[in-house]
């Protein structure tokens, strides 16, 4: 459990961190502001989100008018998993291109679900927590140190970012699949992004740039054993739109 800490110099509670009211002319209390604030720095600090997108937020999640359909449906999935969190079951597993904002969205639930609801959550890019978990390997105990798994595995929402940027192997494979067998057997929930196609049909239909090849679907890249566990613990949001980044870049010239 997360202690808070409280402003000592409040002038509304006084560092007690509880507001004094009054209620059908009964005396109440109820958080005051200066704990929440606290307990929202807290969080976030907690989180590991980086800090190019520690401003991302809903409001601020630009809708391309080319792709307007299909940005409008991946930001009303996620503003309604914040709503329903946590009654709602399944996580999200967003899906397109580079650039088409699903780390935006992802972020921007973490932001919410904390200050909203003072969730403990945690942000991970897939290559950082392979990479951390790989160094804390010990080949004597044949263990990972617990201070790098432990909050992957028991933070009440964890984000993945872009899934399957690494090739599979049966390391990567064995420990996404703990991570994630662990988790959707505690029923914590998982938030995932990938820029792979879920499918060889959706390859093909890929800019003909090259860029991807056969061997290049998510499935490929995380194996049939997680993939076939996402599908128990995610719902599938893809988003096709234009690379966002590049068409700011356009638009600038």
């Amino acid at each position: 459990m997360m202690k808070v800490q409280t402003n000592k110099n409040c002038p509304i509670c006084g560092g007690t961190g509880w507001r004094p009211l009054e209620k059908d002319g009964l005396r109440a209390v109820e958080i005051c502001d200066c704990r929440r604030q606290q307990r929202d720095r807290r969080l976030l600090e907690r989180a590991r989100i980086p800090r190019r997108y520690r401003e991302c937020d809903f409001e601020h999640f630009d809708v391309l008018s080319e792709s307007k359909e299909s940005l409008f449906f991946a930001l009303g999935k996620a503003r309604r998993f914040v709503e329903d969190y946590p009654s709602a079951k399944k996580g999200l597993l967003f899906l397109g291109s580079p650039g088409v904002g699903k780390t935006h969205l992802t972020v921007a639930i973490l932001k919410q679900l904390m200050e909203q609801k003072g969730v403990e959550c945690l942000f991970y890019p897939f290559q950082e927590l392979l990479k951390q978990i790989r160094d804390s390997y010990d080949p004597v105990s044949l263990s990972t140190e617990s201070q790098v798994l432990q909050p992957v595995l028991h933070t009440d929402v964890v984000a993945i970012d872009d899934l399957g940027a690494n090739r599979i192997s049966d390391w990567v494979e064995d420990t996404i699949t703990y991570i994630l067998n662990h988790r959707y057997n505690e029923q914590k929930t998982t938030l995932l992004t990938s820029n792979l196609p879920d499918t060889s049909e959706e390859l093909q239909g890929r800019s003909p740039s090259g860029k991807y090849r056969i061997g290049d679907t998510l499935e490929d890249r995380i194996g049939k054993r997680v993939r076939s566990r996402l599908y128990e613990m995610c719902e599938v949001v893809k988003i096709d739109a234009n690379d966002y980044r590049q068409t700011v870049l356009d638009h600038s010239h």
